[in-house]
């Protein structure tokens, strides 16, 4: 896979993924920029709730599970010293439906573990919680 970026202006880039859809990156206004694009580690996380949402639907799909409602927050903490990178990133998955809890968190446990490709390409101590209907799993993952 190959992706390239352009230089915009000031410390504006913009870019075309090899899936054909435009990016714009940019950094925010008290350092320089512009904030016409997304900061890069925002894209990070959004990148590995992406990657990791998919597994879950996959997964439970693949378990002839349907969720009808599913979203997940995702909070990174960065380091205070250059290069700043995130030291911890948790992943909170909140599915609606008719969804066994153990199907749940094995879901979750695959795409951690094995399936998540942005995961497993971070240095970060990634963790994850979930709720089902509201209510919140018994157990981190």
């Amino acid at each position: 896979m190959k992706t390239t970026l352009s230089w915009t202006g000031q410390l504006a880039f913009s870019g075309i993924t090899p899936s054909g859809h435009e990016i714009k990156i940019d950094a925010a206004e008290e350092i320089g920029g512009q904030n016409s694009g997304a900061r890069p580690m925002e894209l990070l996380l959004q990148a590995i709730a992406g990657c990791t949402g998919i597994d879950i639907i996959m997964i439970l799909q693949k378990m002839r599970l349907n969720p009808t409602s599913f979203h997940l927050e995702v909070e990174g903490t960065r380091a205070e010293d250059h290069p700043r990178r995130y030291t911890d990133i948790h992943i909170h998955y909140a599915l609606e439906g008719e969804l066994p809890e153990d199907k749940v968190i094995r879901a979750i446990q695959l795409s951690k573990d094995k399936y998540c490709s942005v995961s497993q390409s971070l240095n970060a101590n990634i963790t994850a919680s979930y709720s089902i209907n509201g209510v919140s799993g018994k157990q981190h993952i």
